[in-house]
């Protein structure tokens, strides 16, 4: 069956439609990236209010013990808390998409509304174009819009301290507009395989969200100083995610054939 984009997006409209609906939906997917740019920009204006404190000093030597004497701490824990934050950030375009795949595949399954869906002549490769557009969009809309908040609230808070522009700078420029799309594909990939194989859209969201730990982890070893992250370092993980990526695809594909998907929601 040949692949028809307007089949595809009636699916992505069906979909978000029912997002605007969901109202608790819709503030769970706000309250996130409140808090991941309200945390660092309180964290950047604590250094700026007390730039001299001696612990600051003291923290810094940890991270770079051949950290200058003249050499502002504040500045550079604020360099670092940044860079460190961009792997947080990284978890929001992965959880949003999770939170509106689990409900449009296992909520579909909840509510009974899938039946009518494989009963239309929609293909595969559609239903999972429609569905994937119906996460993605949302999810690096929401990122994006973020990240201005973010660039915003960070300069303005630093400049009694830096006096010039902070953000963004290239690893932030690189990882929203390159490697936010990527994961936000990787988590919808993972909620919609997972939808398709369980019949509760909670139970879809809360073993879908596992996928986040990995990611929790390396930022753990950013913060430990174990891990030295970069533009290099970002580059390898969005390769990786982008294999990932493709695999999942063809997976989903190969998932919601309407044949199988019969069969168990049945």
């Amino acid at each position: 069956m040949a692949f028809r984009p307007r089949r595809a997006m009636a699916v992505f409209w069906k979909d978000w439609l029912d997002l605007r609906k969901n109202v608790g939906l819709l503030v769970s997917m706000a309250v996130l990236p409140l808090v991941m740019v309200a945390v660092p920009i309180g964290m950047v204006w604590t250094y700026v209010r007390q730039p001299d404190h001696a612990d600051l000093r003291t923290v810094a030597l940890f991270y770079d013990p051949t950290l200058p004497l003249g050499a502002s701490a504040a500045r550079f824990l604020i360099d670092k808390s940044l860079t460190d934050w961009f792997g947080i950030f990284l978890v929001m375009p992965v959880f949003i998409p999770i939170l509106i795949a689990s409900q449009s595949v296992a909520g579909e399954k909840e509510r009974r509304t899938l039946e009518p869906l494989l009963a239309s002549p929609v293909s595969a490769a559609e239903l999972v174009a429609g569905k994937c557009l119906a996460a993605l969009v949302p999810a690096v809309v929401l990122t994006w819009a973020a990240f201005i908040l973010f660039c915003v609230g960070v300069d303005w808070v630093a400049w009694p301290l830096v006096g010039a522009p902070l953000m963004p700078n290239t690893l932030w420029g690189f990882g929203v507009f390159v490697l936010a799309p990527l994961f936000a594909f990787f988590g919808n990939g993972v909620a919609v395989l997972i939808s398709a194989r369980v019949n509760e859209a909670r139970m879809a969201q809360q073993l879908s969200a596992l996928v986040v730990l990995p990611l929790v982890g390396l930022v753990g070893g950013q913060v430990a100083g174990v891990l030295k992250a970069g533009l290099g370092y970002y580059a390898i993980q969005g390769a990786v995610v982008l294999v990932l990526d493709f695999i999942l695809l063809v997976a989903s594909i190969r998932l919601l054939d309407r044949e199988r998907l019969v069969s168990r929601w049945g």
